[in-house]
């Protein structure tokens, strides 16, 4: 089994991804600086997003890491329009986000219950853990993050999409400790795991998340393994920019989100669940790459 380095796409052979092998690939990557994305609150009138233009019965979901950003503005938000009405905006052009403020503050209970109350039929939010379990206890004794993670489960309802669990990059290899963790979480909960050390990309761990059910979230970002490897009916894709030195900054071309596109509807004629999420959020990249990765999405 082949595994890609740090890498965006292949550039020459584009070859169809398999969820049964990892394929080599080829690019550029990514930038940004550290930002909380979005604030929430929960209560307030539902929100109302458009109808997305798909195939019937297609299930790719496109979107944005947060979704309340000041450089965002004259690109997703008028100028002049208020911070808490952010959230409505975003719903008109998306139909899923990623909410990344969990991961530097975890949400009360009502706060996932005001999101499931105000946003509109369809729409979904990926949670990410916090990192009190991720970087700091480093998925050791992870039972009480469990506990929570339930509650926000049942709090969202229709609304959860996926949990998204990023491991801290120097978080080598661990399968028992890995096993134990997914082996307590509910089979209720789709659980995504980005992991970002080396040591992680082997066979016998795409098989051990097989074994869960959980996905292996695919990665496309500067110094990070870019393999498109589907673990469970859920693939989970995280598009951290296309420089090559650093994160999160940077516009992905159309050559590399053609490719994604292709990409995605080869995962979808498997049969599997698709969620991406541009998390190149400096200068409104993230935006503008998923508002055009949608158009040929759409008009395949």
């Amino acid at each position: 089994m082949a595994v890609g380095a740090a890498l965006l796409r292949p550039t020459r052979h584009r070859r169809r991804a398999s969820s049964g092998s990892a394929r080599r690939l080829q690019g550029a990557r990514r930038a940004r600086t550290a930002r909380h994305g979005q604030a929430g609150r929960g209560a307030g009138a539902r929100l109302v997003g458009r109808r997305h233009a798909r195939r019937p019965g297609r299930v790719i979901r496109i979107g944005t890491s947060g979704w309340s950003y000041d450089h965002w503005v004259d690109v997703l938000y008028p100028a002049g329009l208020p911070v808490a009405k952010r959230l409505a905006r975003y719903v008109e052009e998306f139909d899923t986000v990623e909410l990344n403020a969990s991961f530097y503050r975890w949400p009360r209970d009502s706060a996932f219950a005001g999101w499931r109350q105000r946003l509109p039929d369809g729409f979904t939010m990926a949670v990410k853990a916090h990192r009190g379990l991720t970087h700091y206890r480093r998925l050791k004794s992870p039972e009480p993050w469990v506990e929570r993670f339930e509650r926000c489960w049942a709090a969202l309802g229709d609304r959860a999409e996926a949990l998204l669990v990023q491991l801290h990059p120097e978080l080598a290899r661990d399968d028992a400790r890995l096993d134990h963790f997914l082996t307590l979480m509910p089979p209720s909960i789709p659980v995504a795991l980005e992991l970002r050390h080396p040591s992680w990309n082997d066979p016998a761990v795409f098989e051990l998340l097989e074994r869960h059910r959980a996905a292996y979230v695919v990665m496309s970002g500067a110094k990070l393994a870019c393999i498109p490897r589907a673990t469970s009916d859920l693939v989970y894709i995280r598009m951290h920019g296309p420089e090559p030195a650093s994160l999160y900054t940077g516009s992905y071309t159309e050559d590399d989100l053609r490719w994604w596109a292709d990409r995605l509807l080869e995962w979808h004629d498997e049969g599997k669940r698709v969620d991406i999420y541009f998390n190149n959020d400096i200068g409104g990249h993230a935006v503008r790459n998923a508002r055009r990765l949608k158009e040929l999405v759409a008009a395949r």
